[in-house]
């Protein structure tokens, strides 16, 4: 359970978004000073320079950033949430129901392959190992980011490149797809 006067960080941008980054809690990625998801931290810093550098941000770095096709979240509210409240991270994806999912590091990713594909026990749940790469799932492409304050020369590049590829895609058919195939 979160410490009493802990503030929860709840989901931030657009409601309708087909890109939904997914974050460990505001203690890991940021936010618990701004309530907003990816914020006051290098981790915040780094993601959001990604989604200003693909098109989804009008700047590289805010507090508060404008979001477009773009909704960020957490699978825990807060620091040391217990795992029960997985129901409302799982209910905010479905409601959202985004084309892509972007689980940043092992928790997240793990969480995602889990519940949204077919290959949990095929694909290991370490980020840095498949980061950026496509994993089809159920209803959903799952394309993993590596803790972006463990990030090496050449992640950043790489996650952009493969959201500019998806952008250019016609990556809203992977809902028939990937709930067919995956």
């Amino acid at each position: 359970m979160r410490a009493p006067g802990e503030p929860a960080v709840y989901g931030y941008g657009d409601a309708n978004a087909d890109f939904h980054v997914i974050g460990r809690d505001a203690e890991t990625h940021g936010g618990a000073e701004t309530g907003v998801p990816f914020t006051g931290s290098l981790a915040g810093e780094r993601i959001q320079s990604v989604l200003y550098q693909a098109g989804f941000a009008a700047e590289p770095y805010s507090d508060a950033p404008e979001l477009d096709n773009c909704y960020l979240s957490y699978l825990h509210l807060s620091p040391g949430d217990p795992a029960d409240l997985e129901r409302y991270i799982d209910a905010e994806i479905r409601a959202l129901n985004a084309h892509i999912l972007l689980p940043v590091g092992d928790e997240p990713l793990s969480y995602a392959l889990s519940e949204f594909t077919t290959q949990a026990g095929q694909i290991p749940a370490e980020a840095a190992r498949v980061h950026g790469s496509e994993i089809r799932g159920r209803g959903f492409l799952v394309v993993p980011i590596r803790e972006p304050a463990e990030w090496e020369p050449g992640d950043e590049s790489a996650i952009v490149d493969r959201l500019e590829a998806l952008l250019d895609s016609d990556y809203r058919q992977t809902k028939g797809v990937a709930t067919t195939v995956g």
